[in-house]
């Protein structure tokens, strides 16, 4: 993580004597951290200000035990036009609402150290950059309307971290084609790839991701981040190291306190309390 616990502690945007973010809308209720990308006028495309102000809001996320998923989605008719390219050379000028990074944002990294469930809403197009947050969340949830396009090539570049991405969803060689061809995908085309888990019509896409929160907030938020926790440390043990690593991740999740308390709410026959301890 980019930022520490202590310095997350106090997060802009969720107390009331905060200025809040310049690019973000961050709220919490009910253990479900909403961010919402807003800047709709540049078709939320992600300047350095606001790369850093969402590396902040996903690590307040991981720190913060009341929060057991994030749903990341979008003010306006786009997802994510994927990184300023403009801003991002002309550097930022603009005064900071978070601190400085411990070192450079890169979200595909973020997203994957998150460790807790994260649901992308897509309710329009989503281009370049913007499937490192799309591919990097754990379900995708679009609208019928939305599209999906790596137009890199066509502009002399190689989406080289989406790439990265994509080979976490998909085959090799339907990733370098995505890539190669720069061909634009609808949503339903982008659910057959592996891009995409549920496609609802765009009036029904906020009560199809209060259907996929309430489902996962009924089981143990520790479980999942253990979970998704292994997921990612899996990919970076020899096979022969990695039984053993799960066998030692299973011993220590029996020893958490909803582990317990998830066998004695079975043998009680009641359904659980959840902590996320």
């Amino acid at each position: 993580m980019l930022y520490t616990a202590d310095q997350v502690a106090q997060l802009p945007g969720l107390h009331a004597d905060s200025d809040g973010f310049r690019y973000l809308l961050v709220s919490l209720h009910n253990h479900v951290l909403t961010i919402t990308l807003n800047r709709p006028e540049k078709k939320n495309a992600l300047n350095p200000a606001m790369l850093n102000e969402l590396a902040f809001a996903l690590a307040y996320a991981h720190y913060t035990s009341a929060v057991w998923m994030v749903v990341l989605t979008a003010a306006g008719d786009t997802f994510c036009a994927g990184m300023d390219l403009k801003a991002l050379s002309m550097g930022d000028t603009e005064q900071a609402r978070v601190p400085e990074p411990l070192g450079p944002v890169r979200i595909g990294e973020i997203m994957a150290d998150l460790h807790k469930p994260c649901i992308a809403r897509v309710q329009g197009p989503v281009y370049a950059g913007g499937f490192l947050l799309v591919g990097g969340s754990t379900y995708v949830v679009a609208a019928d309307t939305a599209t999906f396009s790596l137009p890199e090539v066509k502009r002399g570049l190689f989406p080289f971290q989406v790439l990265a991405v994509l080979l976490d969803c998909m085959s090799a060689r339907t990733a370098l084609d995505l890539c190669l061809r720069a061909r634009t995908l609808s949503a339903t085309e982008a659910k057959n790839v592996g891009l995409v888990t549920e496609v609802t019509v765009i009036n029904e896409l906020d009560m199809a991701v209060s259907r996929l929160t309430d489902e996962l907030k009924q089981f143990s938020p520790t479980a999942m981040q253990f979970g998704l926790r292994a997921f990612q440390q899996l990919k970076s043990l020899p096979s022969s190291e990695q039984q053993a690593y799960l066998f030692e991740q299973f011993r220590q999740l029996q020893q958490t306190a909803d582990a317990k308390e998830g066998m004695t709410a079975f043998l009680e026959k009641r359904q659980p309390k959840w902590r996320s301890e």
